[in-house]
This record gives structure tokens, sequence and C-alpha cells, in this order.
């Protein structure tokens, strides 16, 4: 089981250790991306921060701050996302994330698991059923 309780994922914020959500696809423009939620801790305060990156349909790809942003203008440097927030209470930078991606409650990760999830989202869509 990968998915953090509630206070495991606290704890670990507490501890100096990010997590992240991954949010699934999304179409910009036209073009196929893929978005995750991190909180990150910096400075006794915990970063929210959403990325958007372009989906490389690759189930071999699980290192998603890499990946190209759809969001380069809000980066001061690759993969740090887009800042929704700040907040000095871990739990607060939850709900805050939480209710400015629609991310879900029980679905919360370590930092850098997203990945696997994205991995398991390709392979998902690959093993679909396809219609004609």
């Amino acid at each position: 089981m990968r998915y953090l309780t509630r206070q495991f994922a606290i704890g670990a914020l507490r501890r100096g250790n990010g997590i992240e959500q991954f949010l699934g696809g999304i179409e910009i423009s036209g073009e196929r991306a893929i978005r995750w939620v991190a909180i990150s801790p910096m400075n006794r305060r915990y970063r929210v921060s959403l990325h958007t990156v372009r989906d490389p349909d690759d189930d071999q790809v699980g290192d998603l701050p890499n990946l190209i942003s759809l969001d380069p203008a809000d980066e001061a440097y690759v993969g740090e996302g887009r800042e929704l927030a700040l907040s000095e209470d871990p739990e607060e930078a939850m709900a805050l994330a939480e209710h400015l991606t629609d991310a879900n409650p029980g679905r919360w990760v370590n930092h850098a698991v997203a990945g696997e999830e994205y991995m398991d989202y390709v392979r998902s869509r690959r093993d679909a059923p396809q219609s004609t």
C-alpha cells in the first residue's frame, strides 16, 4: 500500500519530508498533460505547488519533475511547480492543497512516489479496451 494515512502524511511533513499526489491527465491547448500537487517543507513552512507537465505516455518514466513543464513562466527552477500556497501548519497545507487542486485526502504519497502512480496511469490507459 503506497498511500499514507493522514497522520503519517502529517508526520512526514513535520519530519521535513515532502508528500505529493498524482492528479491525473488533462488536455491543455490540444496537448496531453499530467498534473500533480506537492507539499514541501521549507524554512518552517510548507509550500503547496501544482505541477503541470507534458505527458510522454511512457510507463518507464517515473521522474516527473524532469518532464517538460507547461507552466515554465511560473517556475524559477525546473521541476519546482507553480506555488499555490504557503502555510506554517502541515494540516492546513494539506487542506489548502486538497481545496485548491481537488486532491483526494486519502491518496497522499511520499515524495517521489507520484511517478509510480503516473506509470500505473499509463499502463491502465494501454490496457483499457479500445472502442471501434
